[in-house]
Protein backbone atom coordinates (compact mmCIF):
# COMPACT_ATOMS: atom_id res chain seq x y z
CA UNK A 1 0.00 0.00 0.00
CA UNK A 2 1.43 3.32 -1.02
CA UNK A 3 0.48 6.69 0.28
CA UNK A 4 1.06 9.87 -1.57
CA UNK A 5 1.61 13.10 0.15
CA UNK A 6 0.86 16.34 -1.57
CA UNK A 7 2.57 19.47 -0.47
CA UNK A 8 0.81 22.77 -0.72
CA UNK A 9 2.62 25.14 -3.01
CA UNK A 10 2.84 28.61 -1.48
CA UNK A 11 0.74 31.09 -3.41
CA UNK A 12 2.73 33.87 -5.00
CA UNK A 13 0.74 37.09 -5.13
CA UNK A 14 0.01 38.40 -8.58
CA UNK A 15 1.68 41.59 -9.71
CA UNK A 16 -1.57 43.51 -9.37
CA UNK A 17 -2.08 42.37 -5.76
CA UNK A 18 1.41 43.50 -4.81
CA UNK A 19 0.85 46.75 -6.68
CA UNK A 20 -2.37 47.54 -4.81
CA UNK A 21 -0.75 46.83 -1.42
CA UNK A 22 1.54 49.79 -2.02
CA UNK A 23 0.27 52.82 -0.02
CA UNK A 24 1.28 55.25 -2.76
CA UNK A 25 -0.79 53.32 -5.30
CA UNK A 26 -3.81 53.27 -2.99
CA UNK A 27 -3.47 57.03 -2.50
CA UNK A 28 -3.28 57.54 -6.26
CA UNK A 29 -6.40 55.40 -6.70
CA UNK A 30 -8.24 57.51 -4.13
CA UNK A 31 -7.27 60.70 -5.97
CA UNK A 32 -8.39 59.14 -9.25
CA UNK A 33 -11.71 58.17 -7.67
CA UNK A 34 -12.10 61.70 -6.30
CA UNK A 35 -11.41 63.12 -9.74
CA UNK A 36 -14.02 60.86 -11.36
CA UNK A 37 -16.64 61.70 -8.71
CA UNK A 38 -16.06 65.43 -9.10
CA UNK A 39 -16.22 65.14 -12.86
CA UNK A 40 -19.38 63.02 -12.80
CA UNK A 41 -21.28 65.26 -10.36
CA UNK A 42 -20.19 68.35 -12.30
CA UNK A 43 -21.32 66.71 -15.53
CA UNK A 44 -24.80 66.20 -14.04
CA UNK A 45 -25.21 69.55 -12.26
CA UNK A 46 -24.19 71.88 -15.11
CA UNK A 47 -26.81 70.63 -17.60
CA UNK A 48 -29.44 70.56 -14.82
CA UNK A 49 -28.65 74.19 -14.03
CA UNK A 50 -28.90 75.19 -17.66
CA UNK A 51 -32.19 73.29 -17.95
CA UNK A 52 -33.54 75.06 -14.83
CA UNK A 53 -32.55 78.45 -16.30
CA UNK A 54 -34.30 77.59 -19.58
CA UNK A 55 -37.45 76.43 -17.76
CA UNK A 56 -37.42 79.59 -15.63
CA UNK A 57 -37.10 81.75 -18.72
CA UNK A 58 -39.88 79.86 -20.47
CA UNK A 59 -42.19 80.24 -17.46
CA UNK A 60 -41.38 83.93 -17.08
CA UNK A 61 -41.83 84.62 -20.81
CA UNK A 62 -45.22 82.95 -20.92
CA UNK A 63 -46.66 84.41 -17.73
CA UNK A 64 -48.59 87.68 -17.91
CA UNK A 65 -48.57 88.48 -14.21
CA UNK A 66 -45.62 89.86 -12.25
CA UNK A 67 -46.19 87.67 -9.20
CA UNK A 68 -46.00 84.54 -11.41
CA UNK A 69 -42.83 85.80 -13.08
CA UNK A 70 -41.10 86.24 -9.70
CA UNK A 71 -41.63 82.59 -8.79
CA UNK A 72 -40.21 81.43 -12.11
CA UNK A 73 -37.28 83.79 -11.69
CA UNK A 74 -36.48 82.49 -8.21
CA UNK A 75 -37.08 78.81 -8.85
CA UNK A 76 -35.63 78.61 -12.34
CA UNK A 77 -33.15 81.44 -12.63
CA UNK A 78 -31.42 81.55 -9.28
CA UNK A 79 -31.53 77.79 -8.72
CA UNK A 80 -30.26 77.25 -12.27
CA UNK A 81 -27.40 79.69 -11.77
CA UNK A 82 -26.50 78.00 -8.49
CA UNK A 83 -26.45 74.54 -10.07
CA UNK A 84 -24.47 75.78 -13.07
CA UNK A 85 -21.83 77.46 -10.91
CA UNK A 86 -21.61 74.46 -8.57
CA UNK A 87 -21.17 72.12 -11.55
CA UNK A 88 -18.48 74.42 -12.95
CA UNK A 89 -16.63 74.46 -9.64
CA UNK A 90 -16.77 70.66 -9.48
CA UNK A 91 -15.39 70.46 -13.03
CA UNK A 92 -12.61 72.79 -11.91
CA UNK A 93 -11.95 70.54 -8.89
CA UNK A 94 -11.72 67.50 -11.16
CA UNK A 95 -9.23 69.33 -13.34
CA UNK A 96 -7.15 70.27 -10.28
CA UNK A 97 -7.18 66.65 -9.09
CA UNK A 98 -5.90 65.55 -12.51
CA UNK A 99 -3.17 68.18 -12.50
CA UNK A 100 -2.09 67.09 -9.01
CA UNK A 101 -1.96 63.43 -10.07
CA UNK A 102 0.10 64.31 -13.14
CA UNK A 103 2.43 66.37 -10.99
CA UNK A 104 2.93 63.48 -8.54
CA UNK A 105 3.70 61.10 -11.40
CA UNK A 106 6.17 63.58 -12.86
CA UNK A 107 7.87 64.07 -9.50
CA UNK A 108 8.12 60.31 -9.01
CA UNK A 109 9.65 59.86 -12.48
CA UNK A 110 12.07 62.71 -11.84
CA UNK A 111 13.13 61.18 -8.51
CA UNK A 112 13.70 57.80 -10.18
CA UNK A 113 15.75 59.40 -12.94
CA UNK A 114 17.82 61.34 -10.42
CA UNK A 115 18.52 58.13 -8.49
CA UNK A 116 19.70 56.42 -11.68
CA UNK A 117 21.90 59.39 -12.55
CA UNK A 118 23.32 59.48 -9.02
CA UNK A 119 24.07 55.77 -9.30
CA UNK A 120 25.81 56.28 -12.63
CA UNK A 121 27.89 59.16 -11.28
CA UNK A 122 28.89 57.24 -8.15
CA UNK A 123 29.88 54.19 -10.22
CA UNK A 124 31.82 56.31 -12.66
CA UNK A 125 33.69 58.14 -9.92
CA UNK A 126 34.42 54.82 -8.16
CA UNK A 127 36.37 53.48 -11.12
CA UNK A 128 39.79 54.83 -11.94
CA UNK A 129 39.34 54.72 -15.70
CA UNK A 130 35.93 56.36 -15.63
CA UNK A 131 34.46 53.81 -18.03
CA UNK A 132 32.02 52.15 -15.66
CA UNK A 133 28.82 50.68 -16.92
CA UNK A 134 25.73 50.62 -14.78
CA UNK A 135 24.18 47.20 -14.38
CA UNK A 136 20.93 48.75 -13.27
CA UNK A 137 18.63 49.03 -16.25
CA UNK A 138 15.54 50.09 -14.36
CA UNK A 139 15.25 52.81 -11.74
CA UNK A 140 13.57 50.43 -9.30
CA UNK A 141 16.75 48.36 -8.94
CA UNK A 142 18.78 51.24 -7.46
CA UNK A 143 19.79 50.42 -3.87
CA UNK A 144 18.77 53.26 -1.54
CA UNK A 145 18.68 54.14 2.15
CA UNK A 146 15.59 55.80 3.60
CA UNK A 147 16.48 58.82 5.71
CA UNK A 148 19.05 57.93 8.36
CA UNK A 149 18.13 54.25 8.28
CA UNK A 150 20.52 51.31 8.10
CA UNK A 151 18.46 49.04 5.87
CA UNK A 152 19.20 49.04 2.15
CA UNK A 153 16.12 48.80 -0.07
CA UNK A 154 15.41 48.78 -3.78
CA UNK A 155 13.89 52.05 -4.98
CA UNK A 156 10.62 50.27 -5.79
CA UNK A 157 10.34 48.49 -2.41
CA UNK A 158 6.83 48.60 -0.95
CA UNK A 159 8.13 49.54 2.48
CA UNK A 160 9.64 52.85 1.34
CA UNK A 161 7.38 53.76 -1.62
CA UNK A 162 5.87 56.68 0.29
CA UNK A 163 9.22 58.13 1.40
CA UNK A 164 10.76 61.23 -0.15
CA UNK A 165 14.04 61.24 1.80
CA UNK A 166 15.84 58.48 -0.14
CA UNK A 167 19.55 58.56 -0.89
CA UNK A 168 21.54 56.26 -3.13
CA UNK A 169 23.87 53.78 -1.45
CA UNK A 170 27.43 54.82 -2.20
CA UNK A 171 29.15 51.74 -0.77
CA UNK A 172 30.84 53.62 2.08
CA UNK A 173 28.04 52.99 4.58
CA UNK A 174 28.78 50.88 7.65
CA UNK A 175 26.57 48.38 9.42
CA UNK A 176 23.87 48.26 6.77
CA UNK A 177 21.53 45.34 6.25
CA UNK A 178 19.50 44.42 3.21
CA UNK A 179 15.73 44.48 3.19
CA UNK A 180 14.06 41.09 3.54
CA UNK A 181 11.15 42.15 1.34
CA UNK A 182 12.82 43.52 -1.80
CA UNK A 183 16.30 41.88 -1.43
CA UNK A 184 18.43 44.52 -3.19
CA UNK A 185 21.71 43.59 -4.83
CA UNK A 186 24.68 45.58 -3.59
CA UNK A 187 27.47 45.97 -6.10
Amino acid sequence: MTTTTTMAVPRVPAAREVHVANPAVRRDQRYRTLQLVLFGVGAVLMPLGILAICLGWYGTAHSHYAYDQATYLVSGGILGLGLTFLGGFLYFGAWLAKVAADQRDGARQLADTMLVLADLVSRQSATAGGAAESTLADPGAVPVLAGGGTTVHRRDCQLIAHRDDLKVVSGNERDVTTCRVCRPTLV
